[in-house]
């Protein structure tokens, strides 16, 4: 893992345990065993730190979402692969969630715009599979879908009480029941 990496799996645990303005450089730095200023070698600053967080793994949710969207042709097996991947996202990074839920505030206006126009491709990759089930489901509905399926699944760090592979396969089912899979 690069140090880099480190720094953010890091301060995602940090700022989720105590806000983003509940750690500072100091703690950060200490946490990865530097100094505070050493982490200017990495980073321009906290917020640069929090934004790269943020922006890559919403960019890593849509880019596992594209792939599950080529993989596939039937809309279930998309769906299928979808939920797995955000399962999958929602129980390696709890401390994510927290910190986009919590923190979203604190995020750089420039970042913030990337990740909601990365969140919202995320979005339509959801919707289009939900709309190719049948002509029923409006653009809105299966967005709708779509945001009440990711509320399930990134619960994960509030209801997460079972081992991950019971999680998972908890998880798993609910959300696709609850997309009527």
């Amino acid at each position: 893992m690069s140090r880099r990496q480190q720094i953010l799996d890091t301060a995602a645990e940090l700022f989720a345990q105590r806000g983003f303005h509940g750690v500072s450089v100091a703690d950060l730095g200490a946490a990865c065993g530097m100094s505070g200023p050493a982490l200017y070698k990495h980073f321009a600053g906290k917020d640069a730190v929090l934004a790269e967080m943020l922006v890559s793994i919403s960019r890593w949710l849509l880019d596992g979402g594209r792939a599950a969207a080529a993989a596939h042709t039937d809309p279930d097996d998309v769906l299928a692969a979808l939920v797995d991947h955000h399962v999958g996202f929602a129980l390696e990074h709890r401390a994510l969630i927290v910190v986009q839920d919590r923190d979203w505030s604190s995020l750089p206006d420039a970042a913030r715009e990337e990740v909601r126009t990365l969140q919202l491709a995320y979005v339509e990759i959801w919707a289009e599979q939900l709309c190719r089930r049948g002509p029923s489901m409006t653009r809105d509905r299966a967005r709708a879908a779509a945001h009440a399926a990711f509320g399930l699944i990134n619960s994960t760090p509030h209801s997460g009480l079972l081992p991950d592979d019971d999680m998972r396969t908890l998880l798993t089912g609910m959300a696709l029941a609850a997309l009527g899979g």
